[in-house]
């Protein structure tokens, strides 16, 4: 089933027949890298006119250790991604964690995502909802595809029809995670565009360091699977150097590397789309 569209002010090439790109850094940890990487990512999918979202959160919540890096201030990373929107003229997409957050977020980024933690939490979907922004739930690690329709109900419920589903794995015993491809087409089917999150499926979270491990070997595996599956996105978290990245290094993928994938991946769309 194709699911609904998708409609997102300054987002381009929307009738190109191709997926939705939403990329970027885990976390804003300085100007530079997140401008730097937006500026590449803006001139892939210009070059293969593929719709592009930059993603990346002003603030970590969710994290493993008390030392762990969080942020470098709400307001100075949401300025940040405010200067990605201004100066080249994509959208972007950034985290919230609770209620109070979302009409902050909402004045500086274009979608506002919920985590997947968090996905079941009344009060978090209902306040952003309420800003009128696109809405990105991101299903559980411990949910079905189809049980994810009573958070997009919280969503249109408020009167707010611009949400879309992002899949990211299930969890598989303490320290690692699973895709189950059947929950594309089934939450294309609650009437929602279906994100693939490649890099958080091939998280290791939880691990005896405090620091999650994973497996970017296998990104474009997943990334391949998801697009012959029919996804009507990927998400993929980069960055110029995952080993010294501040927040999920060990599965990013290695933005040199970025081209590569893309290129195979848009190849692999025109063949789905040729049946």
């Amino acid at each position: 089933m194709k699911s609904a569209g998708i409609d997102i002010p300054l987002l381009k090439f929307t009738d190109s027949g191709n997926f939705l790109l939403i990329a970027g850094p885990c976390v804003v940890e300085n100007e530079k890298i997140t401008l730097d990487t937006a500026a590449y990512l803006a001139g892939l999918s210009v070059k293969y006119r593929i719709p592009f979202v930059f993603k990346s959160s002003y603030r970590k919540a969710n994290r493993s250790k008390a030392d762990s890096f969080t942020g470098i201030g709400d307001v100075n990373a949401l300025r940040i991604l405010q200067k990605v929107r201004d100066e080249y003229s994509v959208p972007v997409i950034t985290d919230i964690h609770n209620p109070e957050e979302a009409s902050m977020a909402a004045e500086y980024a274009d979608i506002l995502q919920i985590p997947a933690f968090l996905c079941r939490q009344s009060d978090l979907l209902t306040a952003a909802a309420k800003t009128g922004r696109w809405v990105n739930i991101k299903k559980g690690q411990f949910l079905s595809g189809p049980a994810m329709k009573f958070a997009v109900e919280k969503v249109r419920t408020e009167g707010n029809s611009n949400v879309m589903l992002t899949d990211r794995g299930n969890t598989f015993g303490y320290n690692d995670l699973v895709v189950d491809f059947r929950n594309i087409p089934e939450m294309q089917e609650i009437g929602v565009p279906v994100i693939m999150d490649i890099t958080h499926s091939l998280q290791q979270p939880n691990q005896t360091s405090g620091i999650s491990g994973g497996r970017p070997e296998m990104i474009e595996t997943i990334g391949k699977a998801a697009i012959a599956v029919g996804a009507d996105g990927i998400f993929v978290e980069t960055h110029p150097d995952p080993s010294s990245a501040k927040s999920d290094g060990a599965n990013m993928l290695k933005l040199s590397e970025f081209e590569k994938l893309i290129r195979k991946l848009v190849l692999l769309r025109n063949t789905v789309n040729s049946f």
